[in-house]
């Protein structure tokens, strides 16, 4: 069985860290790509970062700089660090893997407050 399990979100003020990840399981992992994903209250899926097999990475511009995507082939787990967190920020992100998604895991809440 397929399963992306989500963790890390919690409650951080303006310029706080925080640290996601993402076990992932039932499938091979390191072949595949990963994404992470997010969605603020009531708005759609935003794409936040990639990260290939291959540790090729890219960012949408409003993260790149203060977030960083990894993984590690033999724990079957991608990661978002996030520095520098913004009001704007918070939202539920969610780990999958792009263009052909697997099924969604419960995500993690990330608020970011003042």
């Amino acid at each position: 069985e397929v399963q992306l399990v989500e963790s890390g979100g919690g409650l951080v003020q303006p310029g706080g860290s925080l640290r996601l990840s993402c076990a992932a399981s039932g499938f091979t992992f390191s072949f595949n790509p990963m994404s992470w994903v997010r969605q603020a209250p009531g708005k759609g899926l935003e794409w936040v970062a990639r990260i290939t097999s291959n540790d090729l990475t890219n960012y949408t511009p409003d993260v790149r700089g203060r977030f960083t995507i990894s993984r590690d082939n033999t724990k079957d787990t991608v990661w978002l660090q996030m520095n520098d967190l913004r009001p704007e920020d918070t939202g539920v992100y969610y780990c999958n893997r792009p263009a052909i998604p697997l099924p969604w895991g419960q995500g993690t809440q990330v608020t970011v407050f003042s």
